[in-house]
Parts: structure tokens; C-alpha cells; sequence
């Protein structure tokens, strides 16, 4: 399995590019923008893209999706109660003070336990709201352990941000305890911004997990 994790955009998003070895197949998660450095990492790798995918669709996870598709044609996913924050992308863009992107067909269908298979590998959806009504989780298990792709749900000593529209700090609270804490301990993290980390280590030392 390859993975390639680099941030994109003006926010920093981590976009992750994983790729098949045998069959090539890849999924790209969460191309935040700087598209013409998600298809260089494509490009490197060989991988031909058969599904773009999205933990949520704040505007700074979602910048280059259309974009990708139109090169690849591949079909661009969220989960469906996520779609009105991407029919509010021009507000977003306001907010942010960054350009409104072009947008795209999204399928609202990465509901809970969805699986997104590519080649020999397979990428479990959990449905993790809170940060968002349709935040979600990416879990993947290889050789080495498993790794989960938890967006903006879970950061290294940090969570979500519950102030946005349909952000709730009750189901946030049971998407960390309910959902990504019940993860092997060992599980990887690679959250939306910033370093990587494992589910261990923020039960132990994210003071957000230890005063819910």
C-alpha cells in the first residue's frame, strides 16, 4: 500500500493519496486544494483514480475535487448531510476569504459501513458527526496496522470545531468516545491539518478526550 499525505490549500488541508501497488487503483482523500500538486502525487505513483472522497465539505477539504474528477472521471463522494455546506460554498469562500472553487457532482453515498474499495484494499466509512452532520472517518487496515483518516473530527491533541453550521459538541463527543476511541490504540491517525498521531497516544494525552 502506498500513501502519500501533504498538505493543500490555504488552510493546510492533508490530502491523501493511496495507492494499490499491484493494480494501480488509488482513492484520493480530501483534495483541499493545489491540485497541481495532488496530480503529481497521483502521477509519481502510477495510480489511476477510482474514487475522490471527502470527510466533509468545509470548503478547505473539497477545493480541488472538481477539478480531479474532470481529469479523472472518477466519482466524487461525501456523506448526504454534508451537501449543504457545498451548496453553501460561496458563503464558506466569504468567510474564508479564499475564491469560491468550481464544484462538481458529489454522490451522497459514504454512509456508515460503506466500504470504498480500490485494488486489494479497502477503505471502511465510519460516519464520526459532530465537527459537521456528515463528518467522516476513513479506516484502513494493511499489513502494518491500521490507519484512520479522521478529517477534522480528531487532531493530535486537538478537536473539531463544533461553531460552524450543524456542528454539534453531543454527537462529537460520542463520534470520539462511541467511534474512533473504541479504534486498536496502535490505529494511526492522519487528521485533516497538521501531524500525524495514534489513537493511544491522544487517549492519554489530548486533554479534549480526557474531559469528555
Amino acid at each position: 500500500m502506498l500513501i502519500e499525505t501533504f498538505p493543500t490549500g490555504p488552510l493546510g488541508c492533508n490530502c491523501s493519496v493511496l495507492v494499490d501497488p499491484e493494480s494501480k487503483a488509488a482513492v484520493v482523500i480530501d483534495p483541499g486544494g493545489d491540485f497541481p500538486v495532488i496530480r503529481a502525487a497521483v502521477e509519481r505513483a502510477g495510480g489511476k483514480v477510482v474514487a475522490i472522497v471527502h470527510t466533509h465539505t468545509h470548503i478547505d477539504h473539497v477545493g480541488a475535487t472538481a477539478e480531479l474528477q474532470e481529469l479523472t472521471g472518477a466519482p466524487a463522494r461525501i456523506h448526504e448531510a454534508d451537501r449543504f455546506l457545498y451548496e453553501m460554498l460561496p458563503i464558506q469562500a466569504a468567510l474564508v476569504g479564499c475564491p469560491l472553487p468550481v464544484t462538481c457532482d458529489l454522490a451522497g453515498d459514504l454512509d456508515d459501513g460503506t466500504t470504498i474499495a480500490a485494488g486489494a484494499f479497502e477503505l471502511a466509512v465510519l460516519h464520526t458527526p459532530g465537527h459537521t452532520p456528515g463528518s467522516v472517518s476513513f479506516l484502513l487496515k494493511t499489513r502494518d496496522g491500521a490507519v484512520a483518516f479522521t478529517g477534522d473530527t480528531l487532531f493530535r491533541r486537538g478537536v473539531g470545531r463544533t461553531d460552524l453550521w450543524g456542528g454539534d459538541p453531543a454527537a462529537l463527543s460520542r463520534s470520539l468516545r462511541g467511534r474512533l476511541c473504541t479504534l486498536d490504540e496502535a490505529t494511526r491517525v492522519v487528521p485533516g491539518h497538521g501531524p500525524f498521531t495514534t489513537i493511544g497516544e491522544e487517549k492519554r494525552q489530548n486533554p479534549f478526550l480526557r474531559a469528555r
